[in-house]
C-alpha cells in the first residue's frame, strides 16, 4: 500500500536504456520516509535481500544550494537499506528532497527523488495513561495522554469490545476524551486507542501503534476462552469435592485418637445403680439401716410417741412470803386433770405446772 513520501525511483532504463544496468534497475523499489514523533526520521529503500547494490542517500532543503549525504546509514549485514536522520538535521514545512546514488562497475548514477513535506510523514507515538471512569446512568468515560509535543494536531481512534462480542467497535475521537453512553455491569471491557495528525497540521495517513490495553467490567465474567471455563470447572468439579472429603478424613481420624476430644463431643452419662447394690441386697430396702440413721431418731418420728412431762417452777418474789416447795423431801401437788394430749405438728408435748 503506497503512502505519503513513498515513491519510485525512475528505472535506469528510462535514463540508459533498456539494456543498461539491469540489475540496480530491479532491485530499487523506492524510498519511504516516516518521522516518528518528530524525534527522528528514517529513510528506506529496500532489505538485504531485495537490494542487489549499495546506495548513497543524499538530501537538501528548499533553500540550500549543496547536497547533504546521510550521516547514519541503516545497515543489513553490509548492505545499505536506509539512512537514519537526528532531530537536529529535519525541518519542517520546507520542501524536502532525497537523492540516491547507486555505484555499479566504478560508475556513479544519480537518481533523483520527488519533493516531500516533513509534516506529511509524522507518525505520532502511542497514547498512554489511559483512564476510564465510572459516570452515572451506566456511562464510562475513556482519557489518556499523548506522548506527542503538539497534542492539538492530533486526532484519535478508540477500539474497544466486550467479552461477550465477536469483533471490535471502532469509532474516531477528535479531542482526548471518549464516553460510552450505555454499558453492561455484568461484561468485561477491553479499550485501546491510537492518534494520527489531523487535516489541520498535515495529510499523513501513518497511525500511532495501538496503546496499551486498558480493561472495566467484572473478571467473574470474562473467562471467555475453552481452556480458562476448564480450569474453573476442574476446580469447582474435582478438587473442591476431594479437599471436603481429606477435611472429614482428618476429623474423624482425629476424633477417634484423641480421647478428651471425644470426651466433649460426646460426653458419658454417669450410672448411679451400682451404688444402690448394697441398700437392695444387704439391707433388703431398709434405707435407715442403709443409711446409719439411730433408732431413737427412728422412733420420734412414729405418730404414736410421747415424751415425759417435765414440770417447771418459778422463783416467788423476794417480798413473798409464800412457802416454795422443796422437790428433795415432798413431791409436789398433782396437776388437776389429765394431761392435754400431744399435738398433731410436733412428736414432743410439755406441760407446766402452776406455782
Amino acid at each position: 500500500m503506497a503512502v505519503p513520501g513513498t515513491f519510485l525511483v525512475p528505472l535506469l532504463l528510462l535514463l540508459c536504456g533498456p539494456g543498461l544496468y539491469p540489475a540496480a534497475a530491479q532491485s530499487h523499489p523506492g524510498v519511504e520516509c516516516v518521522l516518528f514523533n518528530e524525534e527522528y526520521m528514517t529513510c528506506k529503500w529496500g532489505t538485504r535481500e531485495t537490494l542487489s547494490v549499495n546506495y548513497s542517500l543524499y538530501y537538501r532543503y528548499k533553500n540550500a544550494s549543496d547536497k547533504v549525504e546521510c550521516k547514519h546509514y541503516l545497515q543489513d549485514h553490509g548492505v545499505r537499506v536506509g539512512c537514519y536522520f537526528k532531530r537536529n538535521e529535519l525541518i519542517q514545512f520546507q520542501s524536502f528532497h532525497v537523492f540516491i546514488n547507486a555505484s555499479i562497475d566504478g560508475k556513479t548514477l544519480e537518481i533523483p527523488s520527488k519533493r516531500m513535506l516533513l509534516q506529511d510523514l509524522v507518525k505520532p507515538e502511542a497514547p498512554v495513561n489511559l483512564t476510564i471512569r465510572n459516570m452515572s446512568n451506566n456511562q464510562l468515560q475513556l482519557t489518556w495522554a499523548t506522548p506527542y509535543p503538539k497534542a492539538r494536531c492530533l486526532e484519535h481512534a478508540v477500539k474497544y469490545k466486550s467479552n461477550k462480542d465477536t469483533s471490535w467497535t471502532e469509532l474516531s475521537v477528535n479531542g482526548d476524551v471518549f464516553s460510552l453512553p450505555s454499558v453492561d455491569y455484568e461484561k468485561y471491557y477491553t479499550f485501546y486507542v491510537r492518534s494520527k495528525i489531523n487535516k489541520y497540521c498535515g495529510s499523513t495517513q501513518f497511525w500511532s501503534e495501538w496503546s496499551a490495553p486498558v480493561f472495566w467490567g467484572s473478571k467473574s465474567t470474562s473467562k471467555g476462552t475453552v481452556e480458562e471455563q476448564l480450569h474453573w470447572f476442574k476446580i469447582h468439579t474435582i478438587l473442591v469435592p476431594i479437599a471436603s472429603c481429606l477435611l472429614l478424613l482428618v476429623l474423624v481420624i482425629l476424633l477417634m485418637r484423641i480421647e478428651r476430644v471425644w470426651v466433649i463431643l460426646m460426653p458419658r452419662i454417669p450410672n448411679p445403680s451400682k451404688n444402690f447394690d448394697e441398700l437392695f441386697i444387704t439391707h433388703k430396702g431398709n434405707f435407715q439401716e442403709w443409711a446409719g440413721v439411730p433408732k431413737d431418731v427412728v422412733e420420734s418420728f412414729k405418730p404414736n410417741y410421747s415424751e415425759n412431762i417435765c414440770y417447771v417452777t418459778e422463783l416467788p418474789p423476794k417480798d413473798s412470803h409464800e412457802p416454795l416447795w422443796d422437790s428433795s423431801n415432798h413431791a409436789p401437788p398433782p396437776m388437776p386433770g389429765p394431761p392435754a394430749a400431744p399435738s398433731e405438728h410436733s412428736p414432743y408435748q410439755k406441760s407446766y405446772g402452776r406455782v
